[in-house]
């Protein structure tokens, strides 16, 4: 059977009136819950891509992770579709409108529609796509007086390509938007193509441009604006009357409005109808905000307990733009009393006291150049990293930031700051090698910290608090030695990059890869330590785990760790049972193997390297509601260790958000699959007691007991190492929770 080789413009209108008309084959379909959705011959085009085409949907379930309800027919598990009277034929339309877009113009579409039992439908579209019409020429006509570099280069429509409709208008508006961002305001492309009848496959396509006259910007009217000056929206636009018109340069003119924290709202827009054809007039509204604005929020998380956070800000300090602004936070407010209950990756004594920062900012919108701003920073912080390092810093912070391009920043820092760290003597023993109680002290002692960075990132997510759509990339690098006015030498790099993207019809697809290096100097004022000793600050390691990093673990938990105990837990009997005689704590021949893992407390000593890599999935539960499933993958190496993949640890998970007005409140449940890792006993030597060296207190109480021995300031390791961890695949122990507000990355 012959088929016609187009499909007249008659038969559309035909179908388009049938449409209208009420199909009695359909009508008998009522409420048939559709249970499957194929698609035959389908040869140029995924099933994916057809569906997206449709109207009518099969019963799904909700969400991956509802897989063994959906199985099972849990019905709040499904999402139920039903069969209306019109949607099938409907669909048909659909689809060969679809595909004749697309450049298969011989296109035909048929339906099957089964009824099965319990009023169930399946329905199968059977394509019969037919060949496609190929672009055989594309040309370009008033275009020949253009000399614009790349103009015609890297267009959607290429000879030889599917001539599809989509494409041709891509092209066409490539053009404009090209012609537009040269000068050319008033730039007008039409596009036509030609199917010889002799040739019904192949056509030849024509876009006819005309360029009109170039343009420059003509006079620039500013309104709306009452706190900022004129003069200060002229500078943030970056073009002025007389420039040559580019497209582009007005939206990121308008962009860079918004930039500012005082502008509410900015309109940059062209006048076309009035004055010469070279010259266009520019008119620009903003509508600003108050001068002075106060925030203030709180907030809970299961590794900082209780949170507040304050800011007072003059968003046009002095003019110009510039903004002022005072910010305080303080976190782990009643960690003491709610360790146990709310927050149970807190610390414990100093390490669960009060942290917080006070800063004093101030911002220059642009310095030297519009496209450069300028920003310096005055701040108090104390810092807790429980059992690794608590951290007390003052200092200052200046920052020049480049716009290199949409959304595209280059930022040079310095950060001097004097640092003083209330450390466990064990991270600097055992990572770095300095165990002398006087050098120990030097290290713990107020340091100059002063690292000068430069940073690189790229930020096209489509939303802050929530993104769903686009990708970030972020590199930075530090370097710190005595030029910079630093005791500690060391080179940080560290690069990030997510990507965000759709599934399906609602869900979103998050992947992150992080990775990291530092390498260090050495600390030359060092007194009692033999030789050089290459110190990296605990600030620049890396420590990983947490509600932001590899879920399975705790916040810091993963990487390198020691164990570490008090000598009285060692000796003493109660209430782990039999401890170590005293004379085996000075000859260091303890054992520990047999002894319960509750007198260690494990420490993080954190890395040199380190990598980090997230996948997850993201589905709506409802208006307010997220679910996720997730898999974290990740590893800190230390100095000493080479980089072995497979000790990268896998730990997946589920979640639930509810999308607060806030940003994401986040719940996560993650189970770690390793288990009991041999780690390194480190505890303080024990010697006898020397009256004339000695004080009476000094003497170590055992028990209500109090023997002849004192606790010295030297740390020691005992051996052999220690299996601590869970053993059982089954423990409780394995899983890890996490509460905190924001999507993990």
């Amino acid at each position: 059977m012959s088929r016609p080789s187009f499909l007249p413009s008659l038969v559309w209108v035909a179908l388009c009136v049938w449409i209208l008309v009420p199909s009695p084959a359909a009508s008998q379909l009522g409420r048939a819950e559709v249970t499957r959705v194929t698609f035959q011959g389908n040869e140029s085009f995924p099933d994916d891509s057809l569906a997206r085409a449709i109207v009518t949907r099969e019963t799904e379930c909700r969400s991956v992770v509802f897989a063994p309800f959906c199985w099972a027919g849990a019905d709040f598990a499904l999402r139920r579709f039903y069969l209306p009277e019109r949607d099938v034929p409907l669909d048909r339309l659909r689809l060969e409108a679809w595909y004749y877009q697309r450049g298969f113009r011989e296109i035909a579409v048929d339906t099957v529609t089964s009824l099965g039992e319990e009023g169930r439908a399946t329905v199968s579209f059977i394509i019969d796509e037919g060949e496609p019409v190929i672009a055989a020429r594309v040309d370009f006509e008033g275009g020949d007086g253009l000399s614009e570099d790349g103009l015609f280069e890297a267009l959607p429509l290429q000879a030889g390509d599917r001539l599809s409709l989509l494409a041709l208008d891509a092209t066409r508006d490539t053009l404009e938007r090209r012609l537009a961002n040269r000068g050319y305001a008033r730039v007008s492309v039409l596009r036509r193509h030609l199917i010889p009848a002799v040739e019904p496959y192949r056509a030849l396509v024509t876009f006819d441009i005309d360029p009109g006259s170039r343009v420059r910007y003509g006079p620039i009217m500013v309104s709306g604006n009452s706190k900022l000056s004129e003069a200060t929206v002229l500078n943030t636009l970056q073009f002025s009357t007389g420039d040559l018109y580019r497209r582009d340069e007005m939206q990121q003119g308008q962009a860079r409005l918004f930039g500012l924290d005082i502008i509410r709202s900015a309109a940059v827009r062209g006048d076309f109808q009035v004055g010469p054809d070279s010259v266009i007039p520019i008119t620009v509204n903003v509508v600003e905000g108050d001068a002075y604005r106060v925030r203030y929020g709180g907030g809970w998380t299961t590794a900082e307990c209780f949170g507040v956070e304050a800011q007072w800000a003059a968003r046009n300090f002095f003019g110009g733009g510039r903004l002022l602004q005072v910010r305080g936070r303080a976190a782990n407010l009643l960690t003491p009393q709610f360790h146990d209950i709310l927050c149970p990756q807190g610390g414990r004594g100093a390490f669960g006291d009060l942290t917080g920062t006070i800063s004093l900012d101030f911002a220059q919108p642009w310095i030297f150049s519009t496209r450069n701003s300028f920003s310096a920073s005055v701040f108090l912080e104390r810092q807790s990293l429980p059992d690794v390092f608590i951290r007390e810093a003052v200092g200052i912070e200046f920052a020049l930031i480049r716009l290199i391009g949409p959304q595209t920043l280059l930022t040079l820092s310095y950060r001097p700051e004097l640092v003083r760290l209330d450390a466990a003597e064990v991270l600097f023993c055992t990572n770095l090698l300095v165990c002398n109680p006087e050098d120990v002290s030097i290290l713990e002692d107020a340091n100059w910290l002063s690292p000068i960075g430069l940073s690189f990132s790229r930020n096209f997510a489509n939303n802050v608090l929530n993104p769903t759509r686009g990708y970030s990339v972020v590199l930075e690098i530090e370097h710190a030695s005595r030029w910079t006015g630093s005791n500690f030498r060391y080179d940080r790099v560290v690069a990030e990059g997510t990507l965000y993207s759709g599934l399906g019809r609602s869900g979103v697809l998050a992947a992150r890869l992080r990775g990291g290096w530092v390498g260090a100097g050495a600390f030359k004022a060092l007194l009692q330590t033999p030789g050089p000793v290459d110190v990296i600050h605990p600030q620049k390691r890396f420590y990983a785990g947490g509600a932001n990093s590899v879920r399975g673990f705790a916040q810091g938990r993963l990487g390198p760790r020691v164990l570490t105990v008090d000598p009285v837990r060692l000796l003493s009997t109660v209430p782990q049972g039999a401890g170590c005689d005293p004379t085996e704590l000075v000859d260091l021949s303890c054992s520990v193997v047999s002894m319960d893992e509750g007198r260690f407390v494990p420490r993080p000593t954190g890395g040199t390297r380190v990598l980090e890599a997230n996948l997850e999935l993201r589905f709506p539960l409802g208006l307010s509601f997220e679910w996720a499933t997730f898999t974290d993958i990740g590893q800190v190496w230390g100095g000493y260790e080479g980089v072995d993949l497979s000790n990268l640890e896998v730990t997946p998970g589920v979640g639930v958000r509810y999308l607060s007005p806030v940003g994401p409140i986040r719940i996560d449940l993650a189970y770690r699959f390793g288990g009991g890792e041999p780690l390194a006993v480190i505890t303080s030597r024990v010697r006898m007691f020397d009256p004339s060296v000695h004080e009476e207190d000094d003497r170590i109480r055992i028990d209500d007991q109090v023997i002849s021995y004192v606790q010295t300031q030297e740390l020691v390791a005992l051996n052999p190492s220690v299996i601590f961890g869970e053993t059982s695949p089954f423990s409780f122990r394995r899983l890890q929770l996490h509460i905190s507000i924001g999507q993990a990355f």
